[in-house]
């Protein structure tokens, strides 16, 4: 539910035409934990999104072999976009926080702008990349301007205090889930009998 919340935030607060959720087929930033099937973590996002036509689910990273890395996912939405087009890369600022671990990481400055979304007990304002690629404050300090012209903006969203693996441990634990997804994917998951092990 807090992805869904963030989402449709910034879809209002940017006033985009749509919000494109990605699916990591093989996330190198998770190899030191089980990750659940691609086919279930698919179904599970199209069912909680399914009612929202803002949302879409895009299987890029699936079609690709090999590893799921962001700068090829931008890449390719860049060439794909078409002119006068505008490409946001959306994600949180925990994850803004270890974007220097990713792979090519500077590129993604020059392909898309960025909005990074707050997360409890993160600062992205810490994060080196603001100064080590060139980030210059503009105006209130919400948004700044990369070399290449893209900007790069701070947004407040609701704080939803519950993260996955919260979720995944109430599951394990048997305790309810309900009001922390989707009744959707509380659905499936039920069914599918996943996250009790």
């Amino acid at each position: 539910m807090g992805h869904l919340r963030c989402a449709q935030e910034v879809w209002e607060a940017f006033q985009l035409s749509q919000v494109i959720f990605i699916l990591a087929a093989n996330p190198p930033h998770k190899l030191d934990r089980p990750i659940i099937s691609t086919r279930h973590r698919w179904e599970m996002v199209r069912v909680a999104i399914a009612d929202n036509p803002s949302f879409g689910l895009s299987d890029v990273e699936i079609r690709r072999e090999g590893r799921s890395y962001s700068i090829e996912t931008v890449s390719y939405y860049h060439r794909t976009l078409g002119r006068g087009g505008r490409l946001f890369f959306i994600l949180g600022a925990d994850s803004f926080c270890e974007l220097e671990t990713w792979k090519d990481y500077p590129q993604l400055f020059t392909l898309c702008d960025f909005i990074v979304i707050s997360r409890p007990n993160f600062d992205p304002l810490t994060a080196r990349v603001l100064t080590s690629e060139g980030f210059q404050k503009v105006g209130n300090g919400a948004r700044f301007l990369h070399p290449s012209g893209h900007s790069l903006y701070l947004h407040q969203v609701t704080p939803f205090g519950v993260s996955s693996t919260e979720i995944r441990k109430n599951i394990k634990e048997g305790r309810s889930i309900t009001y922390l997804v989707p009744k959707e994917v509380e659905k499936y998951i039920e069914k599918q009998g996943l996250y009790r092990e």
